[in-house]
């Protein structure tokens, strides 16, 4: 007598073995982000018309004038009542100086990541994309590396203690890389935040500095886009106290690498006699200065909560720490949108 065959549904062998699952649809999400790399990258040097007589940093300079919808200095009344070319010069050092700090968290990230594929196992979907992602940070700090040279200014980037953090990624990569990432989207998220302010702002900026923002939004965008996945992919599969440390962990992580990439260096105030009053409107105590930080995290903080990452205790870590607030319903939500919500 012929035994019958059975065979399972998908839905059964899923029930059997929902890792699989899971497993199956992270590889296919990294497989889409690495052929987004393949499909649509960019070259700053073939991309950028650099030697174009209108993208030189002394052509039509009160385009380097701090647009005033999107960055606070831009339009504090401190700043409004400077002389134009004072407003041109400082201009010219901050959009410089942003470019430096960008170079040097790209610089930051890439070592970490490349302690984190090094010890991926082969099959692994997160190699080829974290090598994909690593080309194209080195791209950017090609391109942010060349605007300050164009600009001309010998600006410093990261204050000499936030520089400090260039040797702790390849450690924390190597035994905490859920940590790793949380901070690769404490430093990419203010910064794309930024960035997408100006350019929807529609404010006039230099041509140079709208052509590094155009391509650093677009490739940003997998970037922060993988750092998401990953931590969902990764998070879950940690038991209930490193769950619960990285709870804890997360806000602490957004505030120290936030602070650190959105606040000028010592240097910034001292160059240009900055009055300490003024300061701390700008980037600690006023209402605004302190919704505007809390703004760049309005995507991070739905990740949490998807993450199951909000819990009570952390709950008043994010209050504490004044970067609570309403939570995006999808990544890069427009903030008006968020608030009206």
């Amino acid at each position: 007598m012929r035994k019958a065959v059975t065979t399972m549904s998908t839905a059964e062998k899923h029930a059997i073995d929902p890792d699989l699952e899971q497993a199956q649809k992270y590889a296919a999400k990294l497989l889409l982000l690495s052929e987004g790399s393949v499909n649509k990258h960019f070259d700053p040097f073939e991309d950028i018309d650099w030697d174009n007589p209108d993208y030189a940093a002394d052509a039509g300079e009160e385009r380097w004038i701090l647009p005033q919808s999107a960055d606070p200095l831009g339009r504090h009344p401190w700043y409004l009542a400077l002389p134009k070319n004072k407003q041109i010069e400082l201009g010219k050092y901050r959009q410089a100086n942003v470019a430096k700090v960008g170079l040097q968290f790209e610089s930051i990230l890439i070592s970490g990541m490349v302690i984190h594929n090094f010890g991926l196992p082969n099959g692994s979907p997160e190699f080829r994309y974290c090598s994909h992602e690593m080309i194209e940070e080195h791209n950017h700090t090609l391109m942010f590396q060349e605007m300050v040279n164009r600009i001309g200014i010998d600006v410093p980037g990261m204050g000499p203690l936030v520089s400090k953090f260039k040797y702790l990624a390849a450690p924390v990569a190597a035994k905490f890389p859920n940590l790793f990432f949380m901070a690769v989207l404490a430093g990419e998220e203010p910064i794309d935040h930024i960035q997408k302010e100006i350019l929807r702002s529609g404010d006039e900026v230099h041509p140079i500095m709208l052509g590094v923002m155009a391509i650093h939004v677009a490739e940003e965008a997998r970037h922060i886009s993988f750092a998401h996945e990953f931590l969902k992919n990764h998070v879950p599969e940690q038991g209930a106290f490193n769950r619960f440390v990285l709870s804890i962990a997360m806000p602490i992580v957004m505030w120290i690498l936030g602070r650190s990439i959105a606040t000028p260096p010592k240097t910034f105030f001292q160059e240009f006699d900055i009055p300490a009053k003024v300061r701390r409107e700008l980037f600690y105590g006023s209402k605004e200065a302190k919704q505007v930080f809390a703004d760049y995290f309005v995507d991070v903080r739905a990740l949490a909560k998807e993450l199951g990452l909000i819990n009570p205790i952390s709950k008043r870590v994010w209050k504490l720490l004044g970067i609570d607030g309403p939570m995006s319903r999808y990544r890069s939500e427009p903030l008006r949108v968020v608030h009206a919500g």
